[in-house]
């Protein structure tokens, strides 16, 4: 990985730099997916395996090559040593496997999420399925979604149908999400699942219309899919209505719901 200094948090060399970071990780987890891995429990009894960490130590040294002055706030470097007491300006967030029931599952839906945060924004961000082999891709205002071998076709979240939304949910969350949002005065006539940070993906990508969250979330689990799905269009809100922000106390996230287009329209 060649050596850049960042201008612009959003440049074309820093998705290179994201990408080639995300695609490296992916690799040593795949080796490690293909494994007789164990999982063990962290301190909070949330699983690791070490597919967690060996991705996460390839990442960290990717970005702290590629981009030297920006910190690096990665998860399992969070589990064991703490959080920062308080965010900078700018800054990596970096969930090296998001999912790791999936992996654990071996139901391939896990990824790999690297996003730059620029005052309290995630200004770019990469989303990568190694199972898959698929990408997306956010930076300069643009969403991207890359398939295999294929070039990148741009992805753009779709205005919310009139006749009700289509909600991505996760496995294990479906019942209270789906109660929630019908308390939210949210108009759900159809539902598809998805784990990890996919379901931001596949709001991005107009496959689904939402995507709440009601249960307790790590800003390095969000921070890639909602660069991603504002980048294609969409917003992150808390239930109040309040932009998603970053650098918050412990990196805690509050309870939000993830749109398409047209918000407003949705609420009906």
């Amino acid at each position: 990985m060649i050596r850049a200094e960042f201008l612009d948090g959003t440049s074309m060399q820093l998705k290179q730099h994201l990408i080639a970071a995300a695609r490296e990780a992916g690799k040593v987890i795949l080796r490690i997916y293909e494994s007789d891995f164990r999982a063990e429990r962290k301190s909070d009894s949330s699983p690791v395996t070490e597919a967690d960490t060996a991705a996460e130590a390839v990442i960290i040294a990717a970005l702290s090559t590629a981009a030297p002055g920006i910190p690096v706030i990665a998860e399992e470097e969070v589990a064991s040593r703490g959080a920062p007491k308080s965010a900078p300006d700018r800054f990596f967030l970096v969930d090296p496997l998001d999912g790791t029931k999936e992996f654990i599952a071996r139901n391939g839906e896990f990824t790999v999420n690297i996003a730059l945060i620029e005052n309290g924004r995630p200004v770019a961000g990469v989303v990568f399925l190694p199972v898959f082999d698929t990408l997306y891709v956010a930076e300069n205002g643009r969403a991207e979604r890359w398939q295999g071998t294929s070039g990148p076709e741009p992805i753009v979240a779709r205005a919310a149908p009139v006749d009700g939304l289509v909600m991505a949910i996760s496995r294990s969350h479906a019942d209270k999400e789906l109660v929630k949002a019908e308390e939210l005065g949210l108009k759900v006539t159809d539902t598809i699942v998805a784990g990890s940070s996919l379901k931001f993906c596949r709001v991005a990508e107009g496959a689904a219309d939402l995507y709440p969250r009601f249960g307790t979330t790590m800003e390095w689990d969000t921070a890639a899919g909602q660069a991603v799905l504002e980048a294609a269009g969409g917003r992150v809100e808390t239930i109040d209505h309040q932009p998603l922000r970053y650098g918050k106390p412990e990196f805690r996230n509050p309870h939000f719901v993830a749109y398409g287009k047209q918000r407003d329209a949705a609420a009906q």
